[in-house]
């Protein structure tokens, strides 16, 4: 099915597969305001899954009416996680992102009482008194996005969830992340919950890259932790 100004899936693929192999940051961003008014229509076009999936994971795991969370979502881009989280409860809903364009949608959307401008790795978490009932980042760990020195700013959150793809050419970042999560784990910072493998994470953007070459997809793992009270 063709898309709309005329791109079919073919050409979502190569506009997404060109993105995953910008590694600087600047580049990544500039990139991204311009995708950023074709954004969701693309992600659908490849059955992106990583929203939905890491909210039904926090959703099962955070304790109390979603209601009255208050939920931060790190590299929210246009808003796809707050769609998820209103449509389960959640309304107290703040958002950052390194992205002016992306943030001009997510504010459209209407769901978040809160929108920051902020790079992760280069600028600290804006953040409110207290800490937030659980922090989101998903689909922004990946080389040339969030870096992992930069995973210890996502503590202010009782919970963490993250999400990163496990198709070939992320594989190396998602061991550094890894061993950078461990690593916050042994220190006593937080406590695994959840270490999810999904099969059916989105279409692959080339052959090379699918990992189940039946059906075309990548694999992608969800992660949830529970921050550790200080002693």
């Amino acid at each position: 099915m063709a898309q709309e100004k005329g791109r079919n899936l073919s050409e979502v693929q190569a506009r997404i597969g060109a993105s995953h192999n910008i590694h600087d940051l600047d580049r990544k961003l500039q990139f991204y305001g311009r995708w950023a008014p074709d954004y969701d229509q693309d992600v659908a076009a490849l059955q992106y899954r990583a929203p939905r999936l890491a909210v039904d994971c926090l959703t099962q795991a955070l304790p109390g009416p979603p209601h009255a969370a208050l939920i931060l979502d790190v590299a929210c881009g246009t808003g796809l996680v707050a769609a998820e989280l209103q449509a389960r409860g959640f309304l107290q809903l703040h958002g950052v992102d390194g992205s002016p364009e992306m943030l001009k949608q997510a504010q459209a959307c209407g769901l978040y009482q809160h929108l920051s401008l902020c790079t992760l790795g280069q600028e600290p978490l804006p953040s409110p008194e207290g800490t937030f009932d659980a922090v989101l980042i998903v689909g922004a760990l990946s080389d040339g996005q969030v870096p992992c020195s930069a995973i210890p700013e996502l503590l202010p959150g009782g919970l963490v969830c993250l999400t990163t793809r496990a198709n070939p050419s992320n594989l190396q970042y998602k061991e550094a992340l890894e061993a950078t999560l461990d690593k916050l784990e042994q220190a006593g910072a937080w406590k695994r919950l959840v270490a999810q493998t999904v099969d059916h994470w989105e279409l692959a953007t080339s052959p090379l890259e699918g990992t189940r070459a039946k059906d075309g997809f990548i694999s992608g793992i969800i992660y949830l932790y529970q921050k550790q009270r200080s002693p």
